[in-house]
């Protein structure tokens, strides 16, 4: 086997792993929340990467230096992501929240078409190119053939995210008033937790990741498309299903298995079979471990 190969193929997996986690965090936030599953958040992701190109576009004929025009096009994206965010919790799923479970599901399918739609009438249905707005890294250049400077950064910016939002959860009073509202939000309204504000401020944080997720990919690829939200947000659920849907830890865990699980099938198998192998290991973990890796299995009091 050879190991420079190898390394190649491990990086690249956490390069895929890395978004991945970012736009599954999204998902398992507000499954853990509410018990649904927003199938607008791929679109949001995709909202995130046009934005982004956008408002890059804008600052280059400006003259803007081009780290200047990466970071307020992030900023603007992820601003722009958090308002769609919490406009779709509020217009199509907030209305449903005593509705039997599929009426939500149906309109979250609904959002995801729209937005679809929507972005390519407004924009275009080709593929539009991304510019290249940051240079190589010079530390990395010893190291140039196996991990690149999208690659460093997309990783290096998911890991200091997912820590974040970790701490975030774990010691601030917003995400003590998360956990308790995930954990039983009857009982959080009774101790005075305002529920519907900590469900906006879930799906403003998880569409923040999920814009950031977009830049990062659209800075790496080097161009955008209005469908790519569908894929990624396939994966990225997929994700959240393997690490164990509701549980943050698993996401970041799902998302990284997935990315290497695909890395390795495209390098020493064939790309033709990446998505088969993804989806085949969800269905072997489904099957032995039906709450996913880090997932807890629901008990029920009789």
């Amino acid at each position: 086997m050879d190991l420079q190969y190898f390394v190649e193929l491990f990086c690249g997996g956490l390069t895929r792993g890395s978004i991945y986690a970012l736009i599954a965090l999204g998902y398992t936030m507000v499954y853990g929340i509410i018990e649904l599953i927003n199938f607008a958040h791929g679109e949001i992701y995709m909202i995130g990467a046009f934005t982004a190109l956008i408002v890059a576009s804008a600052l280059g004929i400006m003259g803007f230096p081009a780290a200047g025009i990466i970071v307020i096009a992030a900023l603007a994206a992820v601003i722009w992501c958090a308002a769609y965010g919490y406009t779709i919790e509020k217009i199509a799923y907030r209305p449903l929240r005593g509705a039997p479970r599929l009426s939500p599901l149906i309109s979250a399918i609904g959002v995801s078409i729209f937005l679809q739609n929507y972005v390519s009438l407004a924009q275009t249905s080709d593929f539009v190119a991304f510019p290249q707005l940051i240079t190589d890294f010079e530390f990395l250049d010893p190291i140039s053939h196996i991990i690149g400077t999208s690659d460093f950064l997309i990783i290096v910016t998911s890991l200091i995210t997912m820590i974040a939002l970790t701490l975030f959860i774990q010691y601030t009073k917003m995400g003590k008033a998360m956990r308790a509202t995930a954990q039983n939000r009857k009982m959080a309204m009774l101790l005075g937790i305002d529920a519907d504000r900590i469900i906006s401020l879930t799906f403003i944080i998880g569409s923040s990741l999920a814009a950031i997720g977009g830049v990062l990919i659209a800075n790496h690829v080097g161009q955008v498309n209005f469908f790519i939200g569908f894929i990624a947000g396939i994966k990225a659920f997929t994700a959240a299903v393997l690490g164990g849907i509701g549980s943050i830890p698993g996401a970041m865990v799902g998302g990284l298995v997935l990315g290497l699980c695909e890395s390795f099938a495209t390098g020493y198998i064939s790309s033709a079979y990446e998505d088969a192998l993804a989806f085949a290991l969800l269905v072997l973990i489904l099957i032995f471990r039906p709450a996913g890796i880090l997932g807890k299995p629901k008990v029920q009091k009789v």
